[in-house]
């Protein structure tokens, strides 16, 4: 310790050094030139005036947070959280009231050579007051169905006006029908070779090329068909072979692309009603299982084919029912309430 002090008596007697012992282990030198020591802030700080919160705070023991503390805590703050009702059991698990088979057992599933006609059915559609399959999936539309197309008709308007979204709707459906004359021209035997050759340069037709090469042994072409028992009616497009399965072909048109079957909404039910009333119509010998969707576009890129199995065609026809049921319901509330 002697021999310390002496080196710092020295350094201290020297120019430029100045050494100040310090209770640590060792000790530290600066070099100053008459230059002032820097403050720290902190310093300037008033600590009595704060030793008594900070001595607060590192004292304090709260008790351990657990999940369902902080839930508290955060519905004092900002209240109960908004959640969805899962779905009740009974929804999910809906079924009709009048359950009845897609497949008709007293029908043979294979067509009678006999009557395979080469020319392909083409019922007159009976007006009556039977509904029809379009008016049953209309009148029992969702309210979320409602409400989007409700919002793309008002965001058309305010885009085109209301005599331009009446003269596109016009459009529309025109180019539809121009579309099914075509395929009815070109599926049928006696369908007209000039216009075959002229329906081959439109958009749509194009676009359904490679769909129309796996499609044989057409059966009906936009023909009737009648549920006999569930009584409703339809208008569908073709009855044919797809893939050499007997299917229920619906045409539809679409500026949009729908490459899965759940981008084309009720269509689906559509089919599946029009294969349970041709299973249960007298007209019709055959028996039809399987449905197709096809989506063609008037660009002519190639069109969406929707193939609809058995397990899948059953699956909505379980749909269609409830819809089915659900118009009749109402119908019949209406009535009820009609003053007489």
């Amino acid at each position: 310790m002697k021999a310390v002090q002496t080196i710092c008596r020295q350094l201290r007697n020297s120019k430029g050094f100045f050494v100040e012992p310090t209770p640590c282990v060792g000790f530290s030198t600066s070099y100053s030139r008459g230059r002032k020591k820097k403050m720290n802030p902190y310093e300037e700080v008033d600590q009595g005036k704060y030793s008594d919160l900070v001595q607060s705070v590192l004292s304090f023991r709260g008790h351990a947070q657990t999940p369902e503390s902080l839930f508290e805590e955060d519905t004092l703050l900002y209240g109960p959280v908004s959640k969805c009702k899962p779905p009740k059991q009974d929804e999910e698990a809906r079924i009709t009231e009048n359950w009845f088979p897609l497949l008709n057992p007293e029908k043979s599933l294979k067509p009678n050579a006999t009557n395979d006609a080469t020319i392909p059915l083409k019922i007159p559609l009976q007006r009556n007051k039977i509904p029809s399959v379009t008016r049953v999936l209309q009148q029992t539309m969702t309210s979320e169905q409602i409400f989007y197309l409700e919002r793309w008709k008002q965001r058309m308007i305010l885009e085109l006006g209301e005599d331009g979204f009446a003269e596109y709707t016009s459009n529309i459906f025109l180019q539809g029908k121009q579309f099914h004359e075509a395929l009815e021209s070109i599926l049928s035997p006696q369908g007209n070779v000039k216009e075959r050759d002229e329906n081959l340069t439109s958009g749509y037709i194009e676009s359904i090329q490679h769909i129309l090469k796996d499609v044989s042994g057409v059966r009906a072409l936009e023909s009737a068909v009648q549920h006999e028992t569930l009584k409703y009616v339809g208008l569908l497009d073709c009855v044919a072979e797809y893939q050499d399965k007997l299917c229920v072909i619906d045409w539809k048109t679409s500026e949009k692309p729908k490459p899965l079957i759940r981008n084309t909404f009720d269509n689906p039910l559509q089919v599946v009603a029009y294969v349970g009333a041709i299973n249960n119509d007298s007209n019709y010998s055959f028996q039809v299982q399987c449905g197709l969707i096809v989506v063609a576009y008037k660009d002519g890129s190639p069109a969406h084919p929707h193939f609809m199995d058995t397990e899948l065609c059953s699956q909505y026809w379980a749909k269609w029912l409830l819809r089915l049921e659900e118009y009749t319901k109402k119908e019949k509330k209406q009535n009820i309430q009609k003053p007489d």
